[in-house]
């Protein structure tokens, strides 16, 4: 890739006019883009080489949106890109839906190129503090939280906590993705794993016995916060 890119981009929208739109705004940007309007293509692509960001439609030929998402989630070079769901709906349900599919943000068409190209720069900033959080660094800190990666510590106001592995595995995770929503099912892919004995009722079980090691009055949270409806959010950066 060029050291001048901004990033790298796969689209995955099976209608030819907006791949062409999103093609020409992006390289525009000095994105490095891929494209497909076929789900299956795109899955296959975005398994066997890391991208920056994904704009995924919902309604594809041959793999759903929805299954190409939590299939990229599940494994591969992606498994950690930035997601982000494009559809021609606009209920709540189907944002939900998309949202715990595993996607990190949701645009309904018809959509504004200013808008979409503002999300994906979002996106794009957000995975990038996380990549420098846990890549060089190896260290989070934010507010009264202070998390070392490699030695597997955390300290709320100065005081070292005591962890079981699920809670700092989840705690580290949402702390480097700060203000993206994990729906239960994601998070249970991300910590977990395989592990085929635990429910999403476990990840509730988690966040609440985390809150009351990290926040001042865990009945009301400061740092992990509800996305009703959709999940959990580690709060935005001060």
């Amino acid at each position: 890739m060029p050291s001048s890119s901004a990033g790298k981009v796969l689209v995955i929208e099976d209608e030819a006019a907006i791949r062409d739109l999103l093609r020409l705004h992006l390289g525009l940007a000095s994105f490095e883009v891929k494209e497909t309007g076929d789900g299956r293509t795109g899955l296959t692509m975005g398994r066997g080489e890391q991208f920056d960001v994904i704009i995924l439609d919902v309604m594809l030929p041959g793999l759903d949106g929805v299954t190409v998402c939590r299939a990229l989630r599940a494994e591969g070079e992606s498994r950690d890109s930035a997601i982000l769901m494009v559809t021609a709906r606009d209920r709540e349900s189907d944002k939900v839906l998309g949202l715990e599919s595993g996607a990190d943000d949701y645009v309904a068409k018809p959509f504004g190129v200013r808008e979409l190209m503002a999300r994906v720069q979002a996106l794009l900033r957000r995975n990038r503090r996380m990549t420098t959080a846990t890549t060089t660094t190896l260290r989070i800190h934010t507010r009264d939280l202070s998390i070392d990666l490699e030695k597997r510590v955390v300290r709320v106001r100065d005081q070292e906590l005591d962890l079981t592995k699920q809670e700092f595995d989840l705690l580290s995770l949402m702390a480097a993705r700060p203000g993206i929503v994990f729906s239960r099912a994601a998070l249970l892919q991300q910590v977990w794993r395989d592990d085929a004995y635990v429910t999403e009722r476990t990840v509730d079980t988690v966040i609440s016995r985390l809150r009351r090691k990290i926040e001042a009055d865990p009945q009301d949270p400061e740092l992990i916060l509800t996305a009703w409806g959709v999940g959990y959010k580690f709060a935005d950066a001060d």
